[in-house]
């Protein structure tokens, strides 16, 4: 366990000094001319910005099965990251919509910010899912303001004419590598905890459909890279919620519970033998 959590401590450490040191890289104007401008119904690049209704119903699926009763959690309070997680999808959907509606650095900022909130609520959920509960809890705060802060320093940046949305760019990166190394090194206390894998490969799906952005498209211009990349995202968040709805504790961690409730009860056995010979 020690040699592990050296491993996920030190790609941290390098990704923050990633984020500082790597030269500054302003937002390319290009990046807000996306292929498919359609108007449908009056609404302007119509396929990007409805597609965004994946993630609010991502987000609300994930909401019904965190606060179901009956979904598996060791602590009622090991809820809160992943509540928090499908908040941040409900709301990378209305911020993307807003964005997508008119595409410019103003509005990328509401499309990021909620992105920072899921990504790294996800980070905290699965250190309380896979090395100590405290510790993840304890994460979830700080990690979230991290995140935020590094979009707030790009648009401050961008207004200042010195853009420089490096520090969000590895936060982005950092994310996906930190979830794939948490579920590589560390098994989870929960069944379902290779899911995770399926939410690392949905996430290289929407970058390489966002990359293609224009050659799909181009493909019967039926839909562009970057609204399947909606989908592909919001997708992964299903997993998320699947996960949390079939999962059980692991065998080995019941065990463990069962073994140190007989240890406890064993005192007060002995306790009671003790007190009937006194009496007698």
């Amino acid at each position: 366990m020690a040699t592990r959590i050296r491993y996920i401590a030190g790609f941290t450490a390098l990704s923050v000094l990633a984020a500082f040191l790597l030269p500054a890289m302003p937002q390319p104007v290009s990046y807000h001319d996306f292929a498919d401008h359609r108007e449908i119904f009056g609404i302007a690049n119509f396929l990007d910005v409805a597609s965004n209704a994946a993630f609010v119903l991502a987000g609300l699926a994930g909401f019904a099965v965190v606060l179901r009763p009956r979904t598996v959690f060791a602590t009622n309070s090991e809820r809160w990251p992943y509540a928090v997680f499908f908040a941040g999808m409900l709301l990378t959907g209305l911020g993307s919509a807003y964005y997508h509606l008119v595409p410019d650095n103003e509005r990328l900022f509401w499309d990021r910010l909620p992105m920072t909130i899921a990504f790294m609520s996800l980070i905290a959920a699965q250190v309380v899912d896979r090395i100590d509960t405290r510790t993840g809890l304890a994460l979830l705060l700080p990690m979230l303001l991290v995140g935020a802060a590094s979009v707030l320093y790009w648009r401050a940046t961008e207004r200042a004419g010195v853009g420089n949305v490096m520090p969000y760019a590895v936060l982005q990166g950092y994310s996906v590598v930190i979830l794939f190394l948490l579920a590589l090194l560390q098994p989870s206390r929960y069944t379902r905890g290779n899911d995770i894998y399926w939410v690392f490969a949905g996430y290289v799906l929407a970058k390489l459909l966002e990359t293609f952005d224009r050659q799909l498209y181009g493909l019967g211009h039926m839909a562009s890279g970057h609204s399947l990349k909606h989908l592909a995202a919001a997708v992964a968040g299903l997993v998320v919620c699947r996960m949390l709805y079939l999962r059980t504790l692991q065998p080995r961690t019941s065990a463990a519970g069962s073994v140190a409730s007989g240890q406890n009860r064993a005192p007060v056995a002995r306790s009671q033998q003790q007190g009937a010979i006194g009496r007698d």
